[in-house]
């Protein structure tokens, strides 16, 4: 079957970064004084971006880039918006056509600015403005400064990670920033899009971490008022207090992962141990025999190599995996480590981001196009100004020196366009 273009193809995408130096660029959203960068909004930008969306990153005019490195695909200008004609410049581009702003800074600081959605949805109905925040817009924690441990922690769900004998864990920067954060922001914008397939018209979209990160806690939240999430922070079942549904260390300090949690399931994994035929199975759901179950686990895992488990285990139904690194992932062809779409799309695929070469797999599959370097693995920094001279050509039309001039290292409107 043929295959058509990436999905939001002909879709044009501003996304602001970050306009105030910072050693590490992270983000600061709700924090009064501050605008930095958000990474889950960057993050956002390029999911957008791998489904077939141009995106025109607007930075600082200023020597010190941004260590944003989620910037597959992107362009980028430089833009002074303390100059009433680069805040021309963003107006124009916005009147021109564009389909989405990414907004993601503490509220107000667009507004200040003359950019906020009423002025720019008065120049462009059909804009979708999206914005994201840290802590929620009208919140009690509106005020102050945050990381994703922090939204974590208020959206509730952060109380239910981690050992029951330590303090709460969470999952690197993932829940709140990416998945709460700019995925939540990416599938509003979707949303807005398809929204305006009817209606004609954008609107605002507004995410923010404490409740993407709330959303997504939903399942282990209702299970709080049930037998199989009632009993605290790693002593339940999916947690980390079922001992058959854990991880094991094994002989050479490596690790593997347990999940049989149904009875035929956690049959094979006692075959494979040699623990079949000891009662275990009759005894597996009460939980105060888990302690003794979990010696067990960790003495006989821990007589093998992690490689001698795969092979007592690969192929069964057990549910015992080997925990992978990305290290071995990216080296390893045998692995599955080729950094795909994160959906497939049949007919209309997202673009590659493992480099294909001349001959590239399934579209669908893999992605269509010849990806990226890096193949996922190795990020880039994103000049300021690389590539956005191109994307104005390829949007607009426009021209260096006609409809916009290159003034102290930021991107304006020419005199004679700064009208809007």
């Amino acid at each position: 079957m043929a295959t058509g273009p990436p999905p939001l193809t002909g879709i044009k995408v501003l996304e602001f970064a970050g306009l105030a130096p910072g050693a590490l660029h992270l983000h600061l959203a709700s924090c009064p004084g501050s605008t930095d960068t958000v990474i889950p909004a960057p993050f956002a930008g390029m999911l957008l971006a791998d489904a077939g969306a141009s995106v025109l990153r607007i930075d600082r005019a200023a020597p010190s880039p941004t260590q944003d490195v989620l910037t597959r695909r992107k362009a980028s200008i430089a833009v002074d918006l303390k100059a009433p004609r680069g805040v021309a410049l963003v107006r124009a581009l916005v009147a021109a056509g564009a389909d989405v702003l990414v907004d993601p800074f503490r509220p107000g600081v667009l507004e200040k600015l003359g950019l906020g959605p009423r002025e720019l949805l008065a120049l462009n109905p059909r804009l979708v403005y999206a914005r994201l925040t840290g802590f929620r817009r009208d919140g009690k924690y509106r005020d102050m400064a945050g990381h994703d441990i922090n939204y974590l922690a208020v959206s509730g769900a952060l109380s239910m990670l981690g050992r029951a004998t330590d303090t709460p864990h969470p999952p690197l920067n993932l829940l709140a920033d990416m998945a709460g954060g700019g995925a939540t922001l990416f599938q509003g914008i979707l949303l807005a899009l398809l929204a305006r397939q009817t209606s004609g018209r954008g609107q605002v979209v507004e995410a923010n971490m404490v409740d993407g990160a709330s959303y997504l806690a939903t399942f282990p939240r209702l299970m709080l008022k049930t037998s199989q999430g009632a009993r605290g922070r790693g002593r339940n079942i999916l947690d980390g207090g079922c001992p058959f549904y854990d991880t094991y260390a094994t002989k050479d300090g490596r690790y593997v992962s347990v999940a049989a949690l149904e009875p035929q399931f956690f049959a094979a994994l006692m075959t494979g141990l040699g623990l079949a035929g000891q009662g275990w199975d009759e005894r597996r759901h009460d939980p105060a025999e888990w302690p003794a179950l979990r010696r067990v686990f960790e003495d006989v895992f821990a007589r093998r190599t992690r490689g001698e488990w795969e092979a007592v285990f690969d192929g069964t139904d057990a549910c015992c995996v080997p925990v992978l690194d990305y290290a071995e992932l990216e080296t390893d062809p045998a692995r599955e480590g080729d950094q795909r779409p994160a959906v497939t799309l049949r007919q209309t695929p997202c673009l590659a981001v493992k480099q294909q070469g001349d001959a590239p797999g399934d579209a669908a599959t893999y992605g269509q196009g010849r990806g990226v370097p890096g193949d996922g693995y190795e990020g880039a920094a994103l000049a300021p100004g690389q590539g956005g001279e191109e994307v104005l050509r390829q949007w607009l039309s426009w021209t260096k020196g006609k409809e916009y001039d290159v003034s102290d290292g930021g991107f304006v409107l020419t005199k004679a366009e700064s009208r809007l």
